[in-house]
C-alpha cells in the first residue's frame, strides 16, 4: 500500500530529525474548537524543548501562562492569579498542550498506532499526514484523545501542525512556526523562579481552565 509506505518514510525521517535535535524552540498558535460552539477560541505563545525531557510552553495571549516541564514533574504559573500548579505530566489535560507529543518525538510507534489520514491526507510540500492513534488508554491522553493528525513541514521534517480530535468532539490544533534547533538554550529557561508572594498548590488532578 502506497500510502502506509509514504507515512512510513515521514515518520522515519521525523524521527530521525528529533533524534538530532538536542534543543528546538518554536512560536505557536493554539485553535480549540469547542463542541456546540462556532466560534474558536485563539491563543498563541512560544515553546522551548530541551533534552532530556525539558520544557517550557508559555501561552502569551490573550493571557500569560507558563507550563514549566521537568521529565514527570510539571509545573504552570499563572501570574494573575498568583498561583503556581504542581503536578505529573501523565495527569496533564490533553488539551492544554502536546507536550507528550513534542517530547516524545523521536518514540512516536512505542505510545501510537500510525496511519495514513483519510481523504486528501497531504500537507505543506505534498507530505503525507500522519493519524496517531493512543495504543494506551493510561494517562490523560490515552482517555480522552480519539486521534491526532501530525502535519510535518518539508525538508526539515520538524512538526508543523498537531491536531487532537478528542473524545468529546473538541478539536485542538497547534499550528508552529519560527522554528530554530540546537541554539544552546541554557538550564535557567526552564527553571521556574517564583515571586515570594506566589501560592503553591498540588494538583491531584491536572486540568487547568485556558
Amino acid at each position: 500500500m502506497v500510502a502506509l509506505k509514504e507515512v512510513r518514510e515521514v515518520v522515519r525521517q521525523l524521527q530521525a530529525r528529533y533524534e538530532k535535535t538536542k534543543d528546538l524552540q518554536a512560536d505557536f498558535a493554539q485553535k480549540t474548537r469547542i463542541e456546540g460552539f462556532d466560534r474558536p477560541i485563539t491563543s498563541s505563545g512560544q515553546v522551548l524543548i530541551k533534552k532530556p525531557g525539558r520544557l517550557r510552553w508559555s501561552y502569551l495571549d490573550p493571557s500569560i501562562e507558563h507550563i514549566y516541564v521537568n521529565h514527570d514533574d510539571v509545573k504552570v504559573y499563572v501570574p494573575e492569579h498568583k498561583q503556581v500548579l504542581v503536578g505529573k505530566l501523565t495527569q496533564m489535560a490533553a488539551s492544554k498542550a502536546p507536550l507528550e507529543l513534542l517530547l516524545g518525538a523521536a518514540k512516536l510507534e512505542q505510545s501510537f498506532r500510525i496511519e495514513p489520514t483519510p481523504g486528501n491526507g497531504r500537507g505543506a510540500g505534498g507530505l503525507r499526514l500522519l493519524t496517531l492513534l493512543p495504543k494506551s488508554q493510561e494517562g490523560e491522553a490515552g482517555r480522552s484523545v480519539q486521534r491526532i493528525v501530525l502535519e510535518v513541514f518539508p525538508k526539515t521534517y520538524f512538526i508543523r501542525m498537531v491536531t487532537l480530535y478528542e473524545m468529546s468532539g473538541n478539536v485542538v490544533s497547534f499550528e508552529f512556526s519560527s522554528l530554530q534547533s540546537n541554539v544552546g538554550l541554557g538550564d535557567t529557561f526552564f527553571e521556574l523562579k517564583l515571586p515570594v508572594d506566589v501560592e503553591v498548590v498540588k494538583a491531584p488532578v491536572f486540568s487547568v481552565p485556558q
